[in-house]
């Protein structure tokens, strides 16, 4: 790439050649410390030694103390040497804090799992994880543990991460610099982080003292930003507080979802961007007053210290200050293209002050979309208007291309697709962020003064982000929206390197015309495949098994994009994603067999985007918080609430449902829900089906004594409690299944499917189908009679 005459903007050149020795130097820290996490301070100290043994040779290679450089040395020896330095400063600040976190006396105690009380600062806002319904959700708390005390009364001063579980309320309200007290057990972490270990809190903690007073304002505007937000619909109230300040404690797991197959994930939580657009508002307000560099900097930079204290100051915070920070910085220089050195060196500080910050995906994210923005970006936006294209349409077009290519490759590994939605969806999504963020900020600063102002300005800000949600629902849904690539860590850097190799091709106009007349051949050639043919759901489903881990969830179809759903799993993205795959927006009939979480706590997901006409439910209540959570998402979704018993029929479309138990409530039994759970029996293009939920060897032998023979009797039994032990083997004898299918979760502690369950299935010839193993499951009748097929994998053979 040639300079063009008088310099130029692009901050990959400077005088022709690209500065990459600050990149590398960042590069190489990153990667460093990176590996470390993962193969341990030995390792990378070893690293760091030669690395340094090398870098020393090569700086004196290049002043000519050890023989004189040539031409090719001299233009990138420079560059080497700063990667090596990047892997000495990588490694051995990582080493450090490494060493701290793996000490003997900690990990001793992690591992014999302890009674310890702890002293502990709270460093991140607590984050609810998933909890069984009507009990409180366990929280995960961020922590820094400065002493702890065994339960002899040893004391240990150990300055390290940790992980807090507690299900106490109280631990709900903590402000990040929060000292306290907790009491609880020690266990081993995952490895992969700084975290030493995890606390699992017996109790609600002790407070000590009271947190800064910026953390204290912080608490107060965003509990005021949750109150302003309270009156909006749940979607919109959900996600407005994490778009404006990383509070997802409301986004619905549905919206997340969404957002995740549509590559805009980015939007849930505080990034460079939002800084970007707070400090732009206040940049073009200067402007507007004709304020000088200095000034606009300045006025930039109050407004960025005021969106950090109402975020709170917490590391994913600093970390998105300081991308917005390298904006600043390259304005108040008045060269741009100071911007790319200055994210090198952000980087580098970053990762050695906090080395737990190389292993975050929102770390990643961060920079790459910021590098992104710096390094095509305005090559883009330039390369659009030489085209003709209007400079705010180019301007528009390249900024979130350039953000979502660069982000590309962490998405793909945490997901294991790629989204080939993510750029037009981001690109309509970019006129919305702005005025929500902006509005929601507004809410919140005005929220202790005037309430009634902040709701106003929460009900204006609702609009842009409803239709953020709309982009994402309907983002989500468009088929072939999404593809398959290898997930982890070496799925990231394949694509990332796919993606380098790609664009240094196109700078060929060959390779470029190459790259366009395949993508679009690929294009026309795969897209109508994938939209007449996707494969999924087969053609003459009867049932379909979603794959929603350790629970149920049951599809019979009744007619074109409708269908009866029988059980909801334990969470609503996973049901919902099962249903959008078979491509069902109607539920005439959501059928609830009892009140367990893994059956009911995913029934938002049902009802998201679809018409859920009426939910039927067992005739006994427990436990009465699934109970509570049927009736209040029925209540929400305007669906009718109807009541089960023995004999009740139901006919749709092709479907027939009848009852066939409980025959009489069971009292006393190893589980009273499980053994009243609703038996149904289903007939699908002729094709009898028994769902028996979770009814184990008890309601299974009441159902043979009350039932005449041959009621049970079914082409297709769903294997009742994930397969667990308590089956009763004269329940199978009167069934006689062809097709057994098992609704259970990978790597469950439970041991289900049963070892001897399986056996007995297959001495008795039955075709068996798991949803741990397999992913989703239907049977299929068709000319050749009953098959089966698992989602991605051709037809069974007839069983």
């Amino acid at each position: 790439m040639r300079a063009t005459p008088g310099g130029s903007d692009d901050p990959i050149v400077a005088g022709g050649v690209p500065d990459l020795r600050l990149a590398g130097l960042a590069v190489a820290a990153w990667l460093t410390a990176l590996a470390g996490l993962h193969l341990g301070a030995a390792t990378v100290l070893v690293a760091a030694v030669l690395a340094g043994v090398f870098s020393a040779a090569g700086a004196l290679h290049l002043v000519g103390l050890l023989g004189r450089p040539g031409r090719r040395a001299r233009r990138y020896g420079w560059i080497a040497v700063a990667v090596g330095l990047g892997i000495v400063c990588g490694g051995t600040a990582g080493a450090a804090r490494l060493a701290v976190r793996d000490a003997e006396a900690l990990r001793s105690l992690a591992e014999q799992r302890a009674s310890i009380t702890a002293e502990l600062v709270v460093r991140d806002d607590p984050r609810p994880v998933s909890g069984t319904p009507g009990r409180p959700a366990t929280l995960l708390v961020t922590a820094e543990l400065v002493t702890l005390t065994e339960s002899d009364g040893r004391r240990l001063s150990a300055p390290v991460q940790v992980l807090v579980l507690a299900a106490n309320p109280a631990w709900r309200g903590l402000l990040p610099g929060q000292r306290l007290t907790a009491q609880g057990r020690l266990g081993v972490a995952r490895g992969g982080d700084l975290t030493a270990a995890v606390l699992s809190a017996s109790g609600p903690p002790v407070r000590r003292g009271a947190p800064s007073w910026a953390q204290r304002a912080a608490g107060s505007l965003r509990a005021g930003l949750q109150r302003a937000c309270a009156p909006l619909p749940d979607e919109q109230g959900g996600l407005l507080p994490g778009l404006v300040v990383g509070d997802t404690s409301r986004l619905l797991p549905t919206v997340e979802e969404d957002f995740r197959a549509t590559g805009m994930t980015h939007l849930n939580a505080v990034s460079g961007s939002n800084v970007a657009i707070v400090v732009g508002a206040v940049l073009l307000l200067a402007r507007w007053c004709r304020a000088g560099p200095w000034l606009a900097a300045a006025l930039c930079g109050v407004a960025l210290v005021g969106f950090v204290i109402l975020v709170r100051p917490s590391p994913s915070v600093v970390r998105a200050a300081t991308m917005g920070a390298i904006g600043l910085a390259a304005l108040a220089a008045g060269r741009p293209r100071a911007a790319l050195p200055a994210l090198a060196a952000a980087v580098t500080v970053l990762v050695l002050v906090d080395p737990a910050l190389a292993g975050d995906a929102g770390f990643a994210l961060s920079v790459l979309a910021t590098a992104g923005l710096l390094l095509l970006a305005p090559r883009w936006r330039d390369s659009l208007r030489r085209r003709g294209v209007p400079s705010g349409l180019a301007e528009a077009l390249a900024v979130p291309a350039a953000a979502q290519l660069a982000c590309t490759p962490v998405v793909a590994g945490i997901s294991g697709t790629i989204s080939v939605v993510a750029v037009p969806a981001n690109l309509l999504a970019v006129p919305a962020i702005a005025p929500a963020t902006v509005l929601g900020v507004l809410a919140a600063a005005v929220s202790p003064l005037w309430p009634a102002g902040a709701e106003f300005a929460a009900w204006l800000a609702s609009w842009p982000a409803w239709w953020l949600v709309l982009v994402a629902r309907y983002g989500a849904r468009l088929p072939a929206g999404t593809l398959p690539w290898p997930g982890g860590v070496w799925g990231a850097l394949l694509l990332a390197a796919s993606t380098v190799a790609l664009l240094v091709a196109v700078r060929r106009p060959v390779v470029r015309r190459l790259v366009a007349v395949v993508t679009v051949a690929a294009v026309l050639g795969t897209l109508p495949v994938r939209l007449v043919a996707r494969g999924w759901p087969p053609s003459g489903w009867v049932v379909v098994a979603c794959a929603v881990g350790q629970g149920d969830a049951i599809v019979l179809p009744v007619a074109l994009g409708r269908a009866v759903v029988v059980d909801a799993g334990p969470e609503p993205a996973a049901v919902d994603g099962c249903l959008r795959r078979l491509g069902i927006r109607e539920v005439p009939l959501l059928v609830v067999s009892h009140y367990h979480a893994d059956h009911v706590g995913g029934v938002a997901g049902v009802f998201n985007g679809r018409r859920v006409a009426a939910v039927l439910t067992p005739s006994q209540h427990e436990p009465e918080g699934g109970q509570g959570l049927v009736k209040a998402t029925a209540d929400a979704g305007r669906a009718r609430l109807l009541t089960a018993s023995v004999g009740w029929a139901y006919r749709v479309g092709g479907a027939e449902l009848v009852v066939l138990g409980p025959p009489y409530p069971l009292r006393g039994t190893r589980s009273d829900p499980n053994n009243n759970s609703l038996v149904l029996r289903v007939t699908v293009a002729g094709v009898r089906i028994l769902l028996p939920g979770d009814a184990e060897s008890e309601e299974q032998r009441a159902l043979l004594d009350r039932l005449p023979q041959g009621a049970l009797r079914a082409e297709v039994l769903k294997i009742a409690h994930h397969g667990s032990a308590y089956q009763d083997p004269a329940f199978f004898e009167a069934v006689r299944p062809a097709v057994a299918l098992v609704p259970v979760g990978t790597g469950n502690t439970y041991g289900h499917p049963h070892p001897e369950l399986l056996a007995r299935l297959a001495r008795d010839g039955v075709r068996v189908l798991r949803t741990d193993t397999d992913g989703d499951v239907a049977a299929i009748h068709g000319e050749g009679g009953l098959a089966v097929v698992a989602r991605g994998t051709p037809a069974g053979r007839q069983p």
